[in-house]
């Protein structure tokens, strides 16, 4: 089976599946996972300062023994590392963490504080070869628009919750004229079972052969959504990747975008993105 990969707005080719690593514990667990990832035939590692564990997923980079360019990585600046001069801080600290050469992708993680200043300095990280491409994450207000009017180098990505319940429609309506492309995280609805066995995902695996989870996957991948389901769980890894191997028809498409019904699974407002970001900060 062959990933398949998605061209930015820079012209650099993403592999379209990516494994998340979003609360696996540094060490033994995230190195472990992401190796299974790699010798499997993953190509794409999402990361992020906030999950305390670049250094891990550095590793597995450098012991896979895959040549460095055929491995996207992404992670993401936390707000406390926000403003001009000191966003190319917290880079070269994310460049040292990761110890991989360079980072593929990186995004602001959250649309609170100096976005302004760091989206200046991640152009220049851009212009220094320290970064490959730039987007957001978790921009949904007028700010997403603040910084594509001020950007030179307009978003790479908009990485935000999206899922057959929740499509994101008019969110990628307002992206689609600079050529960002939508990640989702929270691909299976944070495994809710409510959504993993909707009848048609179950009628669909039935036909397929496939799991209510890897038809949710499959269609993602189809719709030109970039995802990273996370697991620690070999088998579980397996199964996400065990996805290019057959195709939804038009009609199951259409079918299934009829499930969107605007329920997402992380409602914190923005209000609250704020207090959480003035009272957290991760470690270096």
């Amino acid at each position: 089976m062959k990933q398949t990969y998605i061209t930015l707005n820079n012209g650099a080719k993403i592999p379209q599946l990516g494994m998340g690593v979003f609360m696996v514990p540094a060490g033994d667990a995230t190195r472990n996972a992401c190796l299974e990832a790699l010798k499997l035939g993953y190509r794409h590692i999402d990361t992020a300062h906030a999950y305390q564990n670049e250094h891990s997923v550095g590793e597995a980079v450098r012991e896979s023994g895959i040549p460095r360019e055929e491995i996207w990585v992404t992670s993401k600046l936390w707000p406390s590392e926000y403003g001009e001069d000191k966003t190319m801080e917290g880079i070269d600290r994310m460049l040292a963490r990761l110890d991989i050469g360079y980072i593929d992708l990186l995004l602001l993680h959250q649309q609170v504080g100096d976005y302004m200043g760091a989206w200046k300095d991640m152009e220049r990280a851009v212009a220094q070869g320290k970064v490959r491409a730039i987007g957001l994450s978790n921009f949904e207000s007028d700010r997403l628009e603040k910084v594509i009017a001020a950007a030179e180098i307009k978003p790479a990505v908009l990485q935000v919750e999206l899922h057959p319940y929740f499509q994101q429609n008019a969110l990628k309506e307002r992206v689609a004229p600079y050529g960002t492309v939508m990640e989702a995280w929270y691909p299976l609805g944070h495994g809710d079972s409510g959504l993993l066995n909707e009848p048609l995902f179950t009628q669909l695996a039935q036909k397929y052969g496939k799991t209510n989870a890897q038809i949710i996957l499959r269609w993602h991948i189809q719709e030109g959504i970039i995802i990273f389901p996370k697991s620690t769980n070999p088998q579980h890894i397996r199964d996400n990747f065990n996805i290019f191997d057959f195709e939804l028809t038009g009609e199951e498409m259409a079918q299934i975008r009829a499930l969107d019904c605007g329920k997402r699974y992380y409602t914190a407002t923005l209000a609250e993105q704020e207090r959480n970001f003035a009272n957290w900060g991760p470690e270096d």
